[in-house]
């Protein structure tokens, strides 16, 4: 029996804290909130979209960066393997749309409740409102940490570090886990917000503000080159665009929009051909033959998007339907299938539902999750330089990575891993 010190007491802490303790060591969780899994309460708007039900094999494919390096992590503890877990725990699962995964009860509390409660029958000890200020070693191996309150010290024969990244600093998410990773002498890649709304030059946003928009398609160009494509829902915001589609996009594209705007332009019927618009557009034409233009589209479009549409179109509002030229229904048409803004940032780690970035991976044993720097100090979740798209992968990354940390503190194990690694 070892005793493992595991600071943060979010996703992947609570996770590596029921691996240690289920592998039979001393298990003690710091957390600096006055809670467990603040950060989780809020995720997938209070239900916690805790995984996604895809094949193992396309779990890799939700992954932005590094996914190869979790191959080890996904196969060890797997999706189904979550879904066992909280089921074993007394919180049964449901799959929705696009395979993402929330407990029945659509309360994100009740997967805290059911991880705490498992960590408690292991006999995990769990520290609130305990702040780490440091990590100790000694001859290249960690010796244990110093607590911020009293400069307290505490020893240990492994660290897990899973404190999480930037995004949402209201949960505790201030970047402790990078800067104790630099002062043991660790790569910190660059950081950015991610899965983040987007903020765009135009205000036509504000006048569109709330309006939520199902099966669209989005580009996001740089000059001709697509940066990015997509078909989902999206969310007009008083600052910008916001929702699924586009909240995946952020992370694709963040680094370059750094550098220059970029153009997005949004396809509000992608199911439709130039010609099958127009054909569709001459029978609601056919319909409100004797009203003005600016009242035919009621069929077409959602209401509070016609007035913008019809701008756009640059065909007069008060003309009459049958009066309106082939010519005019081409730019109808143009601006139905090219609704283009000019994307101009980011928003900021408050709203951001991940950190973009962290500890490079190429430090760490992908096998054990150990670093490849200091003896007995593991990573797992945020504060690595892993992230994925919406539909429950970010989290998959947290349980997996947390539970393959929490079972490799073990000698024998750890040898053999790394040899494999070698």
């Amino acid at each position: 029996m070892k005793k493992i010190i595991i600071i943060g007491g979010g996703a992947a802490g609570m996770m590596a804290g029921i691996a240690a303790a289920g592998a039979g060591h001393q298990v003690h969780v710091y957390e600096k909130n006055e809670k467990l899994g603040k950060k989780i309460y809020i995720t997938g708007k209070g239900r916690c979209n805790v995984t996604n039900a895809c094949e193992v094999e396309e779990l890799f494919q939700g992954v932005i960066h590094n996914p190869k390096f979790l191959y080890s992590s996904f196969y060890t503890f797997t999706n189904t393997a979550m879904m066992d877990l909280l089921k074993e725990c007394g919180c049964p699962v449901k799959v929705e749309r696009g395979s993402r995964v929330f407990p029945v009860s659509d309360r994100a509390s009740d997967v805290i409740r059911a991880l705490s409660e498992r960590m408690k029958r292991l006999g995990v000890t769990v520290h609130l409102l305990a702040e780490v200020d440091d990590i100790l070693t000694e001859d290249g191996k960690v010796s244990g940490i110093r607590l911020k309150k009293g400069g307290a010290t505490v020893t240990a024969d492994a660290v897990i570090i899973a404190t999480g990244g930037l995004s949402y600093p209201t949960t505790g998410s201030t970047g402790d886990g990078y800067r104790f990773a630099g002062k043991l002498g660790h790569t910190v890649t660059e950081l950015s917000p991610a899965l983040v709304p987007f903020e765009t030059k135009e205000t036509v946003v504000q006048e569109l503000q709330g309006l939520s928009l199902r099966n669209i398609g989005v580009r996001i160009l740089k000059g001709h080159n697509v940066l990015y494509e997509d078909f989902g829902e999206m969310l007009f915001t008083h600052f910008g665009v916001s929702g699924p589609v586009l909240l995946s996009a952020s992370s694709y594209v963040a680094r370059q929009l750094r550098q220059e705007p970029l153009v997005l332009v949004i396809d509000l019927k992608p199911a439709l051909s130039e010609e099958q618009l127009d054909a569709r557009i001459l029978r609601d034409f056919e319909e409100f033959k004797n009203k003005q233009y600016k009242n035919a589209l009621v069929h077409l479009l959602p209401a509070k998007l016609i007035p913008v549409m019809v701008r756009r179109s640059t065909v007069s509002p008060e003309k009459q339907v049958n009066e309106i030229t082939r010519e005019e229904r081409r730019c109808m048409i143009q601006a139905i299938k090219h609704f283009t803004l000019t994307l101009t940032g980011l928003r900021d780690y408050k709203e951001a539902i991940i950190t973009q970035g962290g500890v490079s991976v190429k430090e760490v044993h992908p096998q054990t999750m150990e670093s490849k720097k200091v003896k007995n100090l593991y990573f797992a979740g945020e504060v690595l330089d892993l992230d994925g798209v919406t539909g429950g992968f970010n989290l998959q990354i947290a349980w997996s990575t947390g539970y393959l940390a929490g079972i490799s503190i073990d000698e024998r194990k750890a040898e053999k891993e790394l040899k494999n690694d070698a």
